[in-house]
């Protein structure tokens, strides 16, 4: 039977799952939207939006990607846990950066970048009912891998103290259930915050304890840092095992960040959680990049410690560029690939970060990432990545000048 030209006009609808249901609208959509159609005109937008490392990786690495691609044995399938000689590797670099004794068989596993690792983490620990803490704000996908596994997040404000450790407590005492997880970042993204001190992490393992819940450290900016500041790893802490995973990357360190590659690292348990829903999901990374994996890992130290400096000069030019704009709430961050600028009380009566981060992409063709796209409290705030050369750094301060007067 020939079908009538009403019933071909209807769309044919599916479904999603509820969890796609809980994922607020992507408010950086808009941003990216504007960004492909100036590209697309032909305009010069510089971009300090992402933390995407524009500089090359180290040459020896990538030379052994290539010597490892040209063996044909690397194109088969490998392990979803990685390789174990990577892991190894990694149990090395904890033993000599932070003294921190790792069991490469039972409590590391590779992972497809830091973000696929905690994800399918949370996926392992999480289910409906379970509820997470989240400091706000935060970078988005510890928030919606949260809601991706049908649990529950409960956002608590941002700090590195003591009053930020009495307001988990206060959430923990006082919530039924109580939250399983709390998700921990520092160095911070976006905000660049630091941790203190190894005494903050003991504090925050000895309440874990206490209470019963679990920790995932975020440590993708652990050796991005400044001025002599080196950031203690999570793991560190007495007692950091028991209770807690580290996720580490190779993406900003080495500059791989499309290599994907990335580990997750400490209590035996959650790692062997993360390794069974792993066994069905991936066969891990392609084992070439593996194995170049390991020799970054075994011979880039000094690299790492050379890009630092390259992100610091960075920083201090980009600064420097916001305090001449009348900025000078901006504070010089000890660690991370990123500046989190502070709007002025003048410009933010006028605009939210939204707003001025869709102007600044149309007037001064500058992407930046607009500090409500990280929670309620980064409003005010704007994120801009140390992804650029100083000489377009400079440019970009010159054209957020030209039109930020527009709005005078």
């Amino acid at each position: 039977m020939a079908e009538t030209g009403a019933a071909k006009e209807q769309p044919f609808k599916i479904a999603v799952a509820e969890r796609l249901l809980r994922l607020p609208p992507y408010l950086f959509g808009s941003l990216n939207a504007m960004k492909s159609r100036l590209r697309a005109e032909g305009r010069d937008v510089i971009d300090l939006g992402m933390g995407n490392p524009t500089d090359a990786p180290p040459e020896n690495v990538v030379e052994k990607l290539g010597e490892a691609a040209h063996d044909t044995r690397n194109s088969r399938y490998s392990s979803s846990i990685g390789i174990l000689n990577l892991r190894r590797e990694v149990a090395k670099k904890y033993k000599r950066l932070y003294k921190v004794e790792l069991d490469p068989e039972k409590e590391v596993i590779a992972t497809i970048g830091s973000k696929e690792g905690f994800s399918h983490l949370c996926l392992a620990l999480l289910g409906p009912g379970d509820t997470a803490i989240v400091p706000d704000p935060a970078y988005p996908i510890h928030v919606y891998a949260v809601a991706l596994a049908s649990a529950n997040v409960i956002s608590v404000p941002l700090g590195n103290d003591e009053a930020f450790l009495k307001h988990i407590q206060y959430v923990v005492e006082h919530l039924f259930p109580k939250p399983k997880i709390l998700v921990l970042n520092f160095p911070h993204n976006p905000s660049a915050m630091i941790a203190p001190s190894l005494d903050f992490y003991e504090e925050v393992v000895k309440m874990a304890k206490r209470f019963g819940f679990l920790v995932l450290h975020d440590f993708a900016y652990g050796e991005t840092c400044f001025d002599g500041y080196k950031a203690p790893s999570f793991l560190q802490a007495r007692g950091a095992k028991d209770v807690a995973v580290e996720f580490t990357t190779m993406s900003k360190p080495y500059n791989m960040a499309g290599w994907r590659v990335g580990f997750c690292a400490g209590h035996p348990e959650m790692c062997r959680a993360l390794m069974k829903v792993k066994g069905y999901y991936d066969y891990g990374m392609f084992q070439a990049i593996q194995i170049a994996a390991i020799m970054a890992l075994r011979e880039g130290d000094a690299f790492v410690r050379e890009q630092c400096v390259v992100y610091q000069k960075r920083r201090d030019t980009m600064v420097r560029g916001l305090h001449r704009l009348g900025w000078t709430g901006t504070e010089s961050p000890k660690a991370s690939m990123f500046v989190w600028a502070k709007m002025p009380d003048e410009l933010l009566e006028k605009m939210g970060s939204l707003d001025l981060s869709l102007f600044l992409m149309d007037h001064a063709h500058v992407a930046v990432a607009p500090g409500r796209g990280f929670g309620p409290n980064g409003e005010g705030f704007l994120r801009l990545a140390l992804v650029e050369n100083e000489n377009r750094i400079n440019q970009a301060m010159r054209q957020m000048k030209r039109a930020l007067a527009e709005l005078k």
